[in-house]
C-alpha cells in the first residue's frame, strides 16, 4: 500500500494544473479576486463591463428608511406553547406587519459598486464585439489576466484585490489607452432589503434619485467620492496613472479618460471604505507586491491533498474542487464576520449570514492547519454576540446563551418561524472548541473558550424538558430540526439534534475536568439522561413518531441529518449514545434510498464522511463526485434548486470531507494512510500533508 508523503507535494505545481481559464463570460458566476472581507466579481474583461457584477464587503451594511407610521413597540413577534408556558420568539408579528417586514428585511448588505472598461469611440460596446478573449484566474498569484481583442487592437487588463486593505486595482495595457480612446466607468446602483434574493446581480441601477454620489475633491490623477444610501455612508478614493479627466456622464455613472500621447498603461487604484474609516493611498505596486506575496504563501502554509498519482481519472475532479474551493472560501470567507451562503458574490437572505453554516465555513481552516483563519472569525463573532445570546436565552425562560440562527453583525435575530426554532447551530461553538483543543491541547486554549462553552452548555442543560413517566429529558416541540421540512410543533425528540446535544454536553463536562474544575451537575444530569434516538424498522428516524415507511417515503429528501450522526460527529462515552448495528443499518438505507437531486450544499461532504466512517471510501469518493454536487470551472458550487447559485457550504463541507478522509479522525484505523479513500488497487492514490485530523 501506498503511504503517500515520501516527498513533499510540490504547491506550485499542484494549484497551477488547476488555474481557471475562460474564453467567454459567465452571466451568472464571476471570476473573482479578493481578500475574505471584500471581494471583486469579474466578467471576460476582468472587470465589470458586460455583467454588474458586484464589489462586496463584510461592513458594506445599511438600514432602509422606517416605514411611514411604523410604531416598533408594536412588535410582539409571536408567543407560542411550551410545555405549558408561554414563550416569546422573533418572529413576524400579525398585529405589527410593517414592522415585522422592516426588520426581516434590515439590515441589508450593499453592492458598493461597478467598475468596467469605456471606448470613447463605442459606447454601447459589448461581449460580442470582442474578439480572441482569454482569461487566467491566476489563483497562485491572486491576479484575474484578461486579454481580448477590439476592432484589430489588442486590450491587456490585469485585477487585483489586496490582500489586507480594501482596495482593487486595474492595470490596463493598449494603444487605445495612448490615443484617449479607452477608459474606465465607475457606476454605483441602489439597494434595498425588498428582495430575499438579489443574484446574480444586486442593486437596481433605474433609482438615480434614491441614493447620492457626490464628488468631494478632483484632479487630474485622483478623485474622492461620498456615497449615501439608506443610513450608510461609504467612501470611494480612485488614483491613476497617468494624468487624466474624470467627468459625470448622468447620474451616478462617471467616466475616466486618460489624456491621449501618454502612456499605453494605465493603472487604476481603488479604495472603498466606511467613511469614518481612514484612507489607505495604496500605490498599484504596493498591491500587486502584497498579492504575489500572499498568495503563494497562503498556499505553502495551508495543508494539500495530492492525487496525481491516481489511476482513477476522476482523480483530476476531485483535486481541482478542493484547490479552487481553498481559493473560493479565501476570497469570500475569511473575514470579520461569518460569511453568507453566497458568499462575496451576490445577495442571498439580504446578505446576512446564518450561524450553523458557520461550520462548513470555517471548520475545515483548522483540518488545513490554517489555525489563524479558524481563529480569528470564530472567536471574535461569539464574543460578540456572547450578551444578546444570553439575553435571548433569559427572556425565553432559559440559561446560559441561545445562539442566533439568521443575523448580521449587530447579533440580533431575523424574524422568522425557521430562524427562531432551529437548535442545531447551538453546540456549534461546543464543537469548534473541541476541535481547537484536540490539536492545542494548553490552557490557552481551554481559557480562551471557557466562557463560551460555559454559557453554551448552560442552555443546552436548561433547554431540555423532564419526562417523569420515562425518566428522560426530551428535546420537545416547537423545534425546527436540520432538514427543516418536518412540522415544528410535532418535531418531538429529533435523532440528529439529540445526538449533537449529547456530544456538546459531553465536551463541556470533559472541558471542565481538563481545567480541574467540577463539571456542572445539570450538565451530567443532562447528559447522562437525555433520550434515546427513535428507532423504527430496525434504524433510526429523523424524530419519534415517524414510521420507519414514512422515513424512507416522505422524508427522504433534504438536508440527510442522520448521516451526520456517525460521520461528522464522532461517538461519545455517554448513555444512550448512538448503537453502532443501527448506525450502519440506518447508513446503508439512506445511501439505497435518500432522493439526491433534492439535496444541496453540505449534504454531500456528510454522505461522504459518513461512508468513510463506517469503511465505505468508494462509495464516499462517489458523494464527493455526485452528478447532483456540482462545482463550475472557476469553483463557485451550485446549491441546488432551492437556495441561490453560489453556495459557499459546498465547498465547505467538501474541503472538510477531503481533509476528513486524508488525515484521519479521532478513531480512525490506526497505520492507515488516507483511511477514508480507496486503497491504491483501487485506483487511489493520495499524498497529503500539514492536514489535522478530524474529531
Amino acid at each position: 500500500m501506498y503511504r503517500g508523503n515520501r516527498r513533499s507535494i510540490d504547491r506550485g505545481t499542484l494549484v497551477s494544473r488547476h488555474i481557471p481559464t475562460r474564453t467567454a463570460s459567465n452571466p451568472q458566476s464571476p471570476a473573482q479576486v479578493g481578500n475574505g472581507s471584500f471581494a471583486f466579481g469579474a466578467d471576460i474583461t476582468g472587470l465589470q463591463t458586460f455583467h454588474p457584477f458586484a464589489i462586496m464587503s463584510d461592513w458594506g451594511w445599511k438600514n432602509d428608511p422606517l416605514p411611514i407610521r411604523a410604531d416598533f413597540q408594536r412588535y410582539k413577534g409571536q408567543q407560542w406553547d411550551v410545555d405549558g408556558r408561554g414563550v416569546s420568539f422573533d418572529m413576524p408579528d400579525p398585529n405589527a406587519p410593517l414592522e415585522s417586514q422592516w426588520l426581516i428585511s434590515n439590515p441589508n448588505r450593499l453592492n458598493l459598486g461597478r467598475i468596467g472598461l469605456l471606448l470613447a469611440d463605442s459606447p454601447n460596446f459589448v461581449e460580442s464585439d470582442c474578439d480572441s478573449a482569454l482569461q487566467t484566474v491566476d489563483i497562485w498569484k491572486g491576479v484575474i489576466c484578461s486579454d481580448l481583442v477590439w476592432k484589430g487592437e489588442k486590450i491587456r487588463i490585469e485585477t487585483r484585490v489586496h490582500p489586507k486593505c480594501d482596495v482593487v486595482t486595474v492595470g490596463l495595457q493598449s494603444v487605445l489607452v495612448q490615443q484617449g480612446k479607452l477608459g474606465i466607468f465607475l457606476d454605483f446602483p441602489f439597494c434595498d432589503g425588498r428582495e430575499k434574493f438579489s443574484a446574480p446581480y444586486v442593486g437596481r441601477w433605474d433609482l438615480p434619485n434614491d441614493h447620492v454620489t457626490e464628488v468631494l475633491t478632483c484632479d487630474e490623477q485622483s478623485v474622492k467620492l461620498l456615497r449615501r444610501i439608506g443610513d450608510a455612508k461609504y467612501m470611494v478614493g480612485l488614483r491613476w496613472n497617468p494624468k487624466g479627466r474624470f467627468e459625470q456622464l448622468k447620474g451616478h455613472l462617471y467616466a475616466l479618460y486618460p489624456h491621449p500621447e501618454q502612456s499605453k498603461r494605465l493603472e487604476l487604484v481603488a479604495e472603498f471604505r466606511p467613511a469614518n474609516a481612514k484612507e489607505l493611498f495604496l500605490k498599484f505596486d504596493q498591491v500587486r507586491f502584497a498579492c504575489e506575496s500572499h498568495w503563494p504563501n497562503f498556499w505553502q502554509s495551508c495543508g494539500a491533498i495530492d492525487l496525481s498519482g491516481s489511476t482513477d481519472p476522476r482523480w483530476v475532479e476531485l483535486e481541482r474542487r478542493i484547490v479552487l474551493s481553498l481559493y473560493i472560501m479565501a476570497v469570500n470567507c475569511t473575514g470579520r464576520y461569518p460569511s453568507q451562503e453566497s458568499g462575496l458574490v451576490n445577495l442571498g437572505w439580504r446578505g446576512k449570514f446564518h450561524l450553523e453554516m458557520i461550520w462548513w465555513h470555517f471548520a475545515f481552516w483548522g483540518l488545513f492547519n490554517r489555525w489563524d483563519i479558524f481563529e480569528n472569525t470564530l472567536e471574535e463573532t461569539y464574543k460578540a454576540f456572547l450578551p444578546s445570546s444570553i439575553e435571548r436565552a433569559r427572556e425565553q425562560g432559559y440559561r446560559g446563551a441561545r445562539w442566533p440562527k439568521m443575523t448580521d453583525p449587530s447579533g440580533k435575530q431575523g424574524p422568522g418561524v425557521i430562524n427562531a426554532l432551529l437548535i442545531w447551530q447551538q453546540p456549534h461553538p461546543i464543537a469548534f472548541a473541541e476541535l481547537d483543543y484536540q490539536h492545542r491541547p494548553c490552557q490557552k486554549v481551554l481559557t480562551k473558550w471557557k466562557d463560551i462553552v460555559e454559557a453554551t452548555a448552560d442552555f443546552m442543560a436548561s433547554f431540555p424538558v423532564w419526562n417523569k413517566s420515562k425518566k428522560q429529558y426530551e428535546l420537545i416541540p416547537p423545534i425546527h430540526l436540520v432538514s427543516e421540512n418536518t412540522d415544528p410543533t410535532k418535531s418531538l425528540n429529533p435523532s440528529f439534534e439529540l445526538t449533537y446535544w449529547r456530544f456538546g454536553l459531553h465536551i463541556a463536562v470533559e472541558w471542565w475536568l481538563r481545567m480541574g474544575e467540577s463539571p456542572k451537575t445539570s450538565w451530567i444530569q443532562v447528559r447522562d439522561n437525555l433520550a434515546p434516538c427513535p428507532i423504527d424498522g430496525g434504524g433510526y428516524v429523523i424524530h419519534e413518531g415517524i414510521t420507519s415507511s414514512d422515513m424512507w417515503s416522505r422524508y427522504n429528501f433534504e438536508h440527510p441529518a442522520l448521516a451526520c450522526m456517525y460521520g461528522w460527529l464522532p461517538m461519545v462515552d455517554a448513555p444512550n449514545t448512538i448503537d453502532m448495528q443501527v448506525s450502519r443499518a440506518t447508513s446503508l438505507k439512506l445511501w439505497d434510498s435518500w432522493r439526491l437531486d433534492d439535496c444541496w450544499g453540505w449534504d454531500f461532504g456528510v454522505l461522504a464522511m459518513n461512508a468513510a466512517r463506517l469503511g465505505e471510501p468508494l462509495r464516499a469518493i462517489d458523494f464527493l463526485l455526485s452528478e447532483h454536487f456540482a462545482f463550475d470551472d472557476v469553483g463557485l458550487a451550485t446549491g441546488g434548486s432551492r437556495v441561490p447559485f453560489p453556495y459557499m457550504p459546498s465547498n465547505g463541507s467538501l474541503l472538510y470531507a477531503a481533509a476528513f478522509m486524508a488525515a484521519g479522525w479521532t478513531d480512525s484505523p490506526s497505520g492507515l494512510h488516507a483511511p477514508g479513500y480507496p486503497r491504491f488497487e483501487e485506483g487511489w492514490c493520495v499524498r497529503w500533508e500539514n492536514l489535522k485530523k478530524a474529531m
